[in-house]
C-alpha cells in the first residue's frame, strides 16, 4: 500500500511546548491543521503559543494560504486522525500512555498515513507494539523550537517498513525540515545523546563550584557554538588538524581521551545543586519572560539560519550540505 506523502491535513495530538511548535509548523507551511489535548485550557494555551510564534514565521515567510485561522480543536482522539494525511503525536513520555494512544490512533487514522512521534527517549518497538498498520509508524523527533529549527530525526521499529522511513523524509522536507535517518533503534537517537554529555558535564561544573550557569553558557555560546552552528563537530576537528586533516588531530589529540576530564555520570542532583542552577539561570533570565525570551530566540535563530544560509549560497552550497 503506497503511503500518503503530499499532505492536505495534519493532525497533532498534544499541544505542549512540542506539540505547539508542530503545529505552528505546519500552519505556517498552509496546512489545514487538527489538534487534540485532553488537558483543561489546551486549547487557549495552544492559540497563545502559535500567536508568539507567527511573527517569527511571518518574518521567515508563510506560504501561500498560511493562516492561524486554519487551526481546528477537537475533542477525541478519533475526530483527529480520522481524516488526516498525516499525524504527530507530542504526548508526555509515558510508555502506557503511548500505548494506549497509538493503540486508538492507527486504529482510527487511514491506512495509508503516516503516524510519527515526537518522543525523545523511547524506542518506537516498544510504545508501538499495539498499533494497526505498524508499519507506517515512525519516530519523528524534532528540537525545540519546532517551527523554526529544520532537524527531525526520524527512526524506524522492527515493524517500520522501509516505504514509511522515505515517505516520512518526504513529509518532513516539504515542511521545511531536515531528516536525518537514525540507522538504529537507540535509546536517545543521536542529538540528545550529545547533548545529555554536555549537560552532564555542565551540571558537575556547577556542582564542583568552577563556574555559574551563565559562565557556562558563555563558554559554549561565545566558543564553539559558533561553530557548531555551521560546521559541527568532525569538520571542525578535520580544520584543527591542519593540512593533514583528521588524522593528524587524531593523533595528537586522541590521547587527552584518557585522561579524567570527563565524568560521565551525572552528579548527585541535591537540593543545592538544583538551587545552585535554578538561581544561577533566574539571573540569566533577568526580568524578561519565558515568551520575551522566546521571541529573542527566535530572532537569533532566524538571524543565524539568514546567515549560514546567505554563506552557503556563496560558497555554492544549499542549505543542506
Amino acid at each position: 500500500m503506497p503511503f500518503i506523502t503530499e499532505i492536505k491535513t495534519f493532525a497533532a495530538l498534544g499541544s505542549g511546548v512540542i506539540g505547539s511548535g508542530w503545529v505552528a509548523r505546519a500552519l505556517a507551511h498552509g496546512l489545514d491543521v487538527i489538534a487534540w489535548d485532553p488537558a483543561p485550557g489546551a486549547e487557549a494555551a495552544l492559540r497563545q503559543r502559535i500567536a508568539n510564534a507567527w511573527p517569527a514565521l511571518e518574518q521567515q515567510g508563510l506560504a501561500p494560504g498560511a493562516a492561524q485561522s486554519r487551526l481546528r480543536f477537537v475533542d477525541t482522539v478519533e475526530a483527529c486522525v480520522r481524516d488526516a494525511d498525516f499525524i504527530q503525536e507530542s504526548a508526555p513520555e509515558r510508555l502506557e500512555l503511548k500505548l494506549d494512544l497509538h493503540a486508538r490512533i492507527s486504529a482510527a487514522a487511514k491506512p495509508e498515513a503516516i503516524i510519527g512521534s515526537s518522543t525523545s527517549g523511547l524506542l518506537p518497538s516498544e510504545f508501538y507494539e499495539s498499533s494497526t498498520h505498524p508499519e507506517r509508524c515512525v519516530v519523528g523527533h524534532p528540537f525545540n523550537p519546532v517551527y523554526l529549527l529544520p532537524l527531525v530525526e526520524i527512526v524506524g521499529g522492527r515493524n517500520t517498513a522501509p516505504e514509511a522511513i522515505e515517505a516520512a523524509k518526504t513529509i518532513y522536507t516539504a515542511l521545511g525540515m531536515r531528516p536525518l535517518h537514525v540507522r538504529k533503534e537507540v535509546p536517545g537517537f543521536i542529538a540528545d545523546r550529545l547533548l545529555e554529555a554536555l549537560w552532564r558535564e555542565a551540571l558537575h561544573l556547577v556542582n564542583d563550584g568552577v563556574a555559574t550557569t551563565g559562565e557556562i553558557d558563555d563558554a559554549i555560546r561565545f566558543g564553539a557554538g559558533l561553530r557548531w552552528s555551521f560546521m559541527g563537530t568532525f569538520l571542525t576537528y578535520t580544520l584543527a588538524g591542519g593540512d593533514a586533516g583528521m588524522r593528524h588531530f587524531m593523533a595528537q589529540f586522541g590521547p587527552a581521551l584518557q585522561l579524567p576530564w570527563t565524568y560521565l555520570p551525572a552528579p548527585q542532583l541535591t537540593d543545592k545543586l538544583i538551587d545552585d542552577v535554578v538561581e544561577g539561570t533566574a539571573e540569566q533570565q533577568g526580568q524578561r519572560s519565558i515568551a520575551a525570551l522566546e521571541r529573542y530566540r527566535d530572532d537569533c535563530l532566524l538571524a543565524v539560519l539568514d546567515a549560514v544560509k546567505a554563506t552557503k549560497a556563496k560558497h555554492g552550497m544549499a542549505f543542506s550540505d
